[in-house]
């Protein structure tokens, strides 16, 4: 089964005037961060505004992404949704349009227990092919509920299948824990990107960046530090990250990427879905002089 490492791309979904999926700026994307050296594609996460897209939606935006990737890198589409049924929906399509894997956050909104969580990914790893790669995604900040060592290790052992965990929040414990899952065989990706370099110097297998779309030049050149073993430039390039990652993450990353993007040439608008907000003119401006001055910044 393949699986996700190095710099994984939770993708923005582009969108027209009118509203709908930009298809023709989806493709782009795509290419522009397979170009850039990044590993591998995660469309339809909340860098992708799951859950402000409708269900038929977010099925577009995954078969864009993967018929256009076209197997130069791995795609794992990212199906959690707001209930069980629709969840299995778009994991039972992930996988009959030949998307690499799939992510799945954890239940929303309502606090669940341990054995509810539990069930739901059971249910969910059990709905699609024994041997379609299934990631748990824990982000308790937003999603309320959290993702325990104890739940990957029962539904892990119960669903060979589900194969690591990405996981959002900046606890550095609970991601070596999580490595442990599976007699150590869970493979662990971290969200916040401050710890790329840390989580795997300890074991984990990259991060999943949304900022690294807008600068993939830089993430490519720091995994592959990382690749090296060369931990003097990876600190180097990590503290760079660290200041980055600070200008595109100020107000609402989401919004920022997609003003970056546009200046790019690769979207089309730097339209949000609502209620989702977009930057005003005066802070796209300040956003892009800031980016401007750090993007081709040599490292010290």
């Amino acid at each position: 089964m393949k699986k996700l490492y190095g710099t994984v791309v939770p993708m923005v979904t582009p969108l027209t005037e009118e509203d709908k999926i930009d298809v023709e700026s989806l493709q782009r994307l795509t290419d522009h961060c397979i170009d850039g050296g990044l590993q591998c594609l995660y469309p339809c996460g909340t860098t992708g505004e799951m859950m402000y897209l409708t269900t038929e939606e977010r099925k577009q935006a995954a078969e864009t992404v993967v018929r256009h990737a076209a197997g130069r890198v791995p795609v794992f589409v990212h199906v959690g949704a707001w209930n069980l049924k629709e969840t299995i929906a778009l994991a039972q399509h992930a996988a009959s349009i030949g998307a690499d894997g799939i992510g799945v956050v954890t239940p929303a909104f309502y606090k669940l227990s341990d054995r509810g969580i539990a069930d739901y990914y059971i249910t969910v790893a059990k709905s699609v092919p024994e041997d379609f790669p299934v990631y748990l995604y824990g982000i308790p900040q937003n999603a309320v509920n959290d993702l325990s060592v104890a739940v990957c290790e029962q539904v892990a052992g119960q669903c060979p299948n589900v194969i690591g965990a990405k996981y959002s929040y900046p606890d550095m414990t609970r991601l070596q824990q999580l490595m442990t899952v599976r007699k150590e065989r869970f493979h662990v990706l971290v969200g916040p990107d401050h710890l790329f370099q840390a989580v795997v110097a300890v074991g984990g297998d990259g991060v999943v960046s949304g900022n690294a779309m807008c600068i993939p030049e830089h993430y490519a050149a720091l995994w592959d530090a990382l690749c090296r073993k060369d931990m003097e430039l990876a600190t180097r390039l990590q503290r760079r990250t660290n200041v980055l990652n600070a200008v595109l993450c100020e107000r609402n990353n989401i919004a920022a990427y997609k003003v970056i993007l546009k200046a790019e040439g690769i979207l089309s608008t730097t339209k949000v879905r609502r209620p989702m907000e977009n930057l005003t003119a005066e802070e796209e401006e300040e956003l892009l002089k800031r980016m401007e001055m750090l993007k081709y910044r040599e490292v010290d």
